[in-house]
């Protein structure tokens, strides 16, 4: 019943993300029909237009909105976090068991996902609570992301400049800078032990860069301050710097290993 739920709720969110996409090069305005734009992206550009009329400019604007967001959204965040780090400190009572019941066959790995589960209740870790704070996120941050792009769109809406940079038009430099704010998100977050995620960690930087040069560089600047907040909550929840080796346990007559 829970998958069932989960699926279906998934299922939802996915409509409501590619019903925005199909708009996602179009002007916004109060009139714009359609539950994604009018409940979730215009919200956003009026809130970017309010703060514009306050601070000066529409790049305050989508500093200030994005600040906003980032902090509404904190305590999902946290929580989001917890359940990182509680199914990270039993990574090596679970590496253990994957060692212990290598073997392929149906009755090995049905003992295997029994001892897992026995895990995981013993330490009241559940897998589940860290995805739906991610699924409650999305839709405002990717509806944030839709709020910019068409903004651009909109003749009635001069997006200006930050500084030197024209947010209507591309720009490299802002680009770049949010790959590297992106990398050392992912430096200061939890430590990996996925040997994918690791690569992930390397290649998710360079995607941004590409489509930054391509994109206005308003979203880079949404992703450069996005970032900058994360990196500042990394500091703060993950404590990157202080990272000890994590020692994954072994069945007895096998030696440990490390691993950072």
């Amino acid at each position: 019943m829970k998958k069932k739920a989960g699926l279906l709720f998934m299922l939802t969110v996915m409509s409501v993300f590619l019903a925005g996409c199909s708009d996602f090069k179009e002007p916004i305005s109060a009139s714009s029909e359609g539950i994604w734009s009018k409940y979730i992206v215009w919200p956003l550009v009026s809130l970017i237009e309010t703060f514009k009329e306050i601070l000066g400019t529409y790049g305050l604007g989508i500093i200030a909105v994005t600040i906003i967001i980032r902090l509404i959204l904190l305590p999902l965040t946290l929580k989001q976090t917890q359940s990182s780090k509680q199914m990270q400190a039993i990574q090596p009572k679970l590496a253990a068991l994957k060692e212990k019941y290598k073997s392929k066959d149906a009755v090995t790995q049905e003992k295997y996902r029994e001892e897992m589960q026995a895990v995981m209740s013993e330490n009241k870790v559940n897998p589940v609570a860290g995805c739906l704070p991610v699924l409650v996120q999305m839709p405002i941050l990717i509806g944030f992301y839709h709020a910019i792009s068409r903004m651009n769109a909109t003749p009635e809406i001069p997006l200006g400049k930050f500084f030197v940079f024209d947010l209507a038009t591309p720009s490299i430099t802002l680009a770049v800078f949010a790959g590297i704010m992106q990398f050392l998100v992912l430096r200061t977050g939890p430590a990996m032990d996925n040997p994918q995620m690791k690569i992930m960690m390397y290649i998710m930087p360079f995607f941004i860069m590409i489509f930054g040069s391509f994109l206005p560089a308003a979203l880079a600047l949404y992703w450069v301050v996005g970032n900058t907040i994360s990196i500042i909550q990394n500091i703060f929840i993950y404590k990157p710097f202080k990272k000890k080796e994590v020692v994954i346990e072994q069945p007895k007559g096998k030696g440990g290993a490390k691993r950072k």
